[in-house]
């Protein structure tokens, strides 16, 4: 009889999840062309599934190990980021002008007399 595999918790779940987003989103970074990006994330998804049926804690501890030192290493200096998200090139770009109260345009008119 075999052992049972043991079940990992959500919290390792969603690392595991966030991590392979990660590797996702900073190998779009370095491709312009979305059918050329989509080779690396298939490769991206057979190297996650290979290691899928890691049982042993310490060699699964390893291999997230390595994984976010590559990450790091491959990590794109200058990553696309949404024009409209903060720090993207139209972020508060023409806002809107400051609205007074009737108050405050009286005061300012007052002062420029």
């Amino acid at each position: 009889m075999t052992p049972p595999v043991p079940s990992y918790s959500a919290a390792h779940r969603l690392y595991v999840k966030s991590l392979y987003k990660r590797y996702l989103v900073n190998s779009l970074n370095w491709y312009i062309r979305r059918d050329l990006w989509r080779e690396r994330a298939i490769e991206i998804r057979a190297e996650f599934e290979r290691n899928r049926n890691i049982t042993d804690p310490r060699a699964l501890a390893l291999v997230l190990e390595q994984a976010e030192e590559r990450l790091a290493k491959e990590i794109h200096p200058d990553p696309y980021r949404p024009p409209l998200f903060p720090d993207g090139t139209k972020w508060e770009r023409n806002l809107p002008p400051r609205m007074f109260s009737a108050k405050e345009k009286a005061d300012a008119l007052a002062a420029s007399h």
